[in-house]
């Protein structure tokens, strides 16, 4: 495998480097973006049993904040409604969407950089044949003749430039497919969550 690295040249170095950062944001976001740590199953159930009782203190909203994502959003909403408990439908809801804001802003983290790696790496393969196969006829004296074999050995080695940028790419466009779906799932989750809550919290506030 080294030798192949180092016969492919200079330009297989920053696909090395692509293909180290893409495996590291791919982690990353695999840790994050856990359903746990996102959209824990019951938990607007919860927060609506504790919003039954009445409005919640500041220690409780910090637990719920630092609970999840949905908590934080939940909790954006629920600290408005504790400030005010007959406020509007309209700044309630403000509230609720200024949470989801920011929520959906760490839900997106790096996954903009994946993609830009899943669209570089093959043109930065590419550039990197091209570099290749000029060095290459470009190392052909004229009239001394052409060997076929060394020729055909050097394309071959050229190419692997652009091999190794579609298998960055490939696993990383994979990668962003899949984050950007789970957060389109998760985002409708806390927008239903929100919603929920907005209602039961606006049937208390009427009474």
């Amino acid at each position: 495998m080294l030798s192949i690295l180092q016969a492919a040249g200079w330009p297989i170095w920053p696909l090395m480097l692509c293909s180290v950062g893409a495996l590291a944001l791919i982690l990353e976001r695999l840790m994050t973006l856990r359903r746990s740590r996102v959209a824990p199953e019951g938990l607007v159930d919860e927060v609506i049993a504790v919003a039954k009782q009445g409005a919640p203190n500041a220690e409780v909203l910090k637990k719920l904040s630092d609970n999840s994502v949905m908590g934080s959003v939940l909790a954006g909403g629920l600290r408005a409604w504790a400030t005010d408990p007959r406020a509007p439908e309209a700044s309630l809801r403000q509230a609720f969407e200024s949470a989801g804001r920011s929520a959906a802003h760490r839900l997106d983290r790096y996954l903009n950089a994946i993609a830009t790696i899943a669209s570089a790496a093959p043109l930065l393969g590419l550039l990197g044949t091209v570099i290749g196969m000029i060095e290459i006829f470009g190392s052909q004296a004229p009239g001394s003749g052409t060997n076929p074999t060394q020729l055909a050995h050097g394309i071959s080695v050229a190419l692997y430039n652009t091999a190794f940028g579609l298998m960055v790419a490939i696993p990383s466009l994979m990668a962003h497919r899949y984050f950007r779906s789970r957060v389109n799932d998760f985002l409708h989750d806390m927008e239903q969550a929100s919603e929920r809550l907005l209602q039961q919290l606006l049937r208390q506030g009427s009474r």
